[in-house]
């Protein structure tokens, strides 16, 4: 097990925006530098048990599981859910099926676009409040539509339960860099995508078996108990991790000038505390004082409070627009495209798969959701894959480099995904059309559900490492232009399929994602020049953050 020392050394310390590149092992003892740098405040996540801090990560997971259970479950009883709407089958009938799939597809474009409006309230007010309001309208929510009697009632709940579900996608990874050092993280933030994905699978197989003796209204209700539940975990376990973590401000575009974290500790050096007392400590640098305030640690009881303060001067609209504007930045683009290929096709396969197996196979709707079983064993591989292998490939590049981190010492991982993702796709596809045996196609379910966790993870923590003080924005970017994608692939899929075949649809599927995938090659090698160079362009300069958002990252 590698040494850990949570001292950095003082010239190696850069104050403010570093663009991921960090000194993360010791110069002369080779150990691991703990960043960010733990304060003395007791309150501050970094300084909880590591028991605590993996509980967390687990129930905000299990969170992002649920947020999925019913986004995708559903649709195994789709065929159930039209009957009881609109009556039995008629000459109209897939006109109706037609209009039912919106129940889907407008949650699906609601849980990413939602978090537009979601994380600048995450940022500026805490995640704990976020948490405990998106929950508590989701519960209510499945519950809404597990008794709506009326076509634009549950279109209605269906929406709204999108709108409020999809916070746990962009809260989940916030939480997970509020409470993990760099060198942890990328195997939690894998158990997080894994759970996305996860949630895709584990509601489609629940739901297939719920519809066998129960209707399709069980599969809310079972639903509103389970996440019922988990919302009380959180209110009751959860508590605030949002931290205000002081770092001297530093332009973020004098990091593209080519200076070195050496170099620039030379201008902002960051002192050891020069005076502490029960209740502050002093900071001092060449140019300014900073008095820290150390308040006692919250009981259990303070720990409850729904709202703990501001955590920021950034404006609300400023937090807003920035998620669209990131998308200029290539690395950013990239790492969505990569998210919305994976998912996005994952969605083709959920919105077609029911279709498919029963006119191919005869498989009834609960035998067709038996068959993602093989995405929930793809996905739980994925956790290894995206987050371990990930981890240590980045850690090796790392001791060659003389300690130094830059983010894009994990993407060589990248391979696997590259791989398994096309893989998938052509093994959905070609056995489909080709009628070959049922495990073909649900070996293609595990293929690009293992790629979702392993490939995704990868490009995620990726951005995430690269643009800390905006994270929580970046994260928006990817998961609203996924959902976006998915949104436009859930109507185009059955009438491509329908005018191409599936081997050739899907076909191209995985070639799309076999180029976007390959663009890893490009980052590794050009991925720092152009994250310092974009950094300056004037875009960013308007929707620059404020220094209060920096973490010493």
């Amino acid at each position: 097990m590698a040494e850990i020392t949570a001292e950095r050394s003082l010239e190696e310390v850069s104050n403010g925006t570093t663009l991921g590149h960090l000194r993360l092992r010791h110069l002369e003892t080779n150990e691991i530098i703990l960043i960010p740098t733990p304060s003395k405040d007791p309150s501050d996540p970094l300084n909880w048990s590591k028991a605590c801090r993996v509980y967390l990560a687990l129930l905000v997971s299990l969170a992002m599981f649920f947020c999925n259970f019913l986004a995708a479950g559903p649709t195994v009883a789709i065929v159930n859910i039209t009957q009881d709407f609109f009556g039995p089958p008629g000459p109209t009938f897939a006109k109706h099926i037609a209009k039912v799939a919106y129940f889907f597809t407008t949650t699906s474009l609601l849980q990413g676009t939602g978090n537009l409006i979601w994380m600048p309230l995450l940022i500026k007010y805490g995640r704990r409040p976020v948490y405990i309001v998106t929950f508590t309208c989701y519960t209510a929510m499945a519950a809404w539509c597990g008794g709506a009697t009326s076509y634009a009632s549950e279109l209605a709940g269906r929406i709204l339960l999108g709108l409020f579900a999809g916070a746990g996608e962009c809260i989940g990874p916030v939480t997970i860099t509020d409470i993990f050092f760099v060198h942890e993280r990328g195997t939690f933030m894998a158990i997080y995508t894994a759970a996305l994905s996860a949630g895709v699978s584990g509601g489609i197989i629940l739901s297939g078996l719920i519809t066998i003796n129960l209707s399709w209204r069980y599969i809310y209700w079972i639903a509103t108990a389970l996440i019922g539940a988990l919302t009380i975990l959180v209110v009751f376990t959860m508590p605030e991790t949002a931290f205000n973590r002081y770092t001297a401000p530093v332009d973020p575009i004098a990091a593209g000038t080519g200076l070195t974290k050496e170099t620039n500790s030379e201008d902002h050096e960051l002192a050891k505390p020069t005076q502490t007392t029960a209740t502050k400590i002093e900071t001092a640098s060449e140019d300014q004082t900073v008095i820290q305030e150390i308040k006692p640690k919250h009981s259990y009881l303070q720990a409850l409070h729904l709202v703990h303060g501001t955590y920021t001067q950034d404006s609300l609209l400023k937090m807003f627009l920035r998620p669209i504007v990131l998308l200029s930045l290539p690395p950013v683009l990239w790492a969505t495209l990569v998210m919305s290929v994976t998912i996005g096709f994952l969605v083709a396969i959920s919105s077609n798969f029911d279709s498919a197996f029963s006119s191919t196979y005869g498989f009834l709707p609960y035998q067709s959701g038996l068959c993602f079983i093989s995405g929930f064993v793809g996905t739980m591989l994925g956790i290894f894959f995206g987050g371990n292998v990930s981890d240590y490939v980045a850690d090796f590049f790392t001791r060659r480099n003389g300690g130094i981190r830059e983010p894009e010492m994990r993407l060589p991982t990248m391979t696997i995904g590259l791989v398994a993702a096309p893989l998938g796709l052509l093994l959905y596809g070609v056995g489909i059309n080709n009628k070959l045996h049922w495990m073909v196609p649900t070996l293609g379910l595990g293929f690009l559900s293992f790629a979702v966790a392993q490939a995704t993870n990868v490009s995620l923590t990726y951005i995430v490492d690269s643009y800390r003080p905006i994270a929580g924005e970046t994260i928006v970017t990817q998961l609203a232009f996924k959902s976006c994608f998915g949104f436009l692939l859930s109507f185009y899929t059955n009438p491509w399929v329908d005018e191409s075949g599936y081997s050739h649809a899907f076909g191209t599927m995985a070639g799309i994602s076999a180029v976007i995938q390959v663009l890893w090659i490009l980052f590794f090698f050009y991925g720092k020049s152009i994250r310092h160079m974009t950094i300056g362009w004037k875009v960013m300069r308007y929707v620059g953050w404020d220094p209060d958002r920096e973490v010493g990252e």
